[in-house]
């Protein structure tokens, strides 16, 4: 069994800070769950290009409220609390925080723990694992 605080995790490095996002990763690659879950915070006011091409995820709105746009048809979607949407097709797309958004995110394959995005928006399939 796993169990996990998010306040505690924030103070460990499974928190990840970017320029637009923050990430603590409650569960990764080395907990063995083939999946990796994540509370994500966009700050309020950012756009965030991403394309998972090595990853699937679904992704929760917590709190807070934004746009997705899908890069390829250019339809946008409000996100608010209690919509998910699921990029099953390693989607190229752009999430724009209006507030802050709190999210909860689940990726497979699972991330090791310290991944930022990379010039092309995604994760690389190898990074630095987070122990413990």
């Amino acid at each position: 069994m796993i169990v996990r605080r998010l306040d505690e995790a924030r103070r460990t490095p499974r928190r990840v800070v970017s320029k637009t996002w923050e990430s603590t990763r409650l569960l990764l690659r080395n907990d063995g769950m083939g999946f990796s879950f994540h509370i994500t915070t966009m700050y309020a006011g950012t756009e965030t290009r991403m394309c998972y091409r090595n990853h699937l995820e679904s992704v929760y709105c917590i709190s807070g409220h934004g746009e997705l746009e899908d890069c390829a048809t250019g339809e946008r979607h409000r996100i608010e609390p209690g919509t998910i949407y699921i990029l099953d097709k390693h989607d190229e797309h752009v999430l724009r925080a209006e507030t802050e958004l709190t999210l909860a995110c689940v990726f497979n394959p699972p991330l090791h723990g310290l991944e930022v995005h990379d010039a092309t928006g995604a994760y690389p399939t190898t990074a630095t694992a987070v122990e413990g």
